[in-house]
């Protein structure tokens, strides 16, 4: 009887360097580095010291759950980057989860996944009773907080939604699970299906502009 499969899951999508190994359901190994900077010097040796420390190698894995954001611009590129590397090289498939899955799987429905965007701003998605998703968006908190009346709340802007909107439930943070670990467990789910090769979710635009600066002219 062939044993259960090996999955990674990881996410850079913000200041962390998160990853989780399961076989099967189970989970064997999970590790989370806090940082603001560096994660793509940190990632690969991160995971290949998680494989070692279970007697594992690359070639032991059957899929990568990665983290597509919405997040840090360039902490959701690292991981996606990566992901897609890795799964080229390996030839297993690479399987993109939201923030938004990861931080809904397993809670109670209606649910509102508010995450913290900054400037006054949250990245939102809803998930309903009836099984219908609304679209995720990039909004004022204010606007998120009367969406999400009556629902319960999660994630990093929760608490600030949770101030704005008197009837809502903003759930412990113990009831969601681990990023990494959420991640991994939807990628294993998805993995017997066919799946779009991983691609950042982005919500807003990079800080960072092209230059307006003129193209050279190239002389003949």
């Amino acid at each position: 009887m062939p044993s259960d499969p090996y999955i990674l899951g990881f996410d850079t999508s913000a200041a962390h360097c998160a990853a989780a190994l399961l076989r099967g359901p189970q989970v064997i190994d999970t590790r989370l580095e806090e940082m603001s900077k560096g994660q793509a010097e940190r990632l690969m040796p991160m995971i290949e010291e998680m494989l070692a420390a279970q007697g594992l190698a690359w070639a032991d894995l059957a899929a990568i759950g990665v983290g597509i954001g919405p997040g840090n611009f360039t902490g959701v590129r690292i991981a996606v980057s990566a992901a897609r590397g890795l799964a080229l090289s390996l030839g297993i498939p690479a399987i993109g989860v939201s923030l938004f899955d990861a931080r809904a799987l397993g809670l109670p429905r209606p649910l509102a996944v508010i995450e913290d965007a900054r400037r006054g701003e949250v990245y939102v998605q809803i998930f309903r009773e009836e099984g219908a998703t609304d679209a995720p968006q990039l909004v004022p908190l204010a606007e998120a907080a009367e969406a999400a009346r009556g629902m319960a709340l999660t994630g990093t802007g929760a608490e600030a939604a949770y101030a704005l909107a008197f009837d809502a439930v903003n759930l412990d943070e113990d009831r969601g699970l681990p990023l990494a670990v959420a991640i991994a467990q939807i990628a294993e789910t998805r993995r017997q299906t066919p799946q779009r090769r991983p691609a950042p979710l982005y919500l807003r635009a990079a800080d960072a502009a092209p230059p307006s600066d003129p193209a050279p002219t190239i002389l003949p």
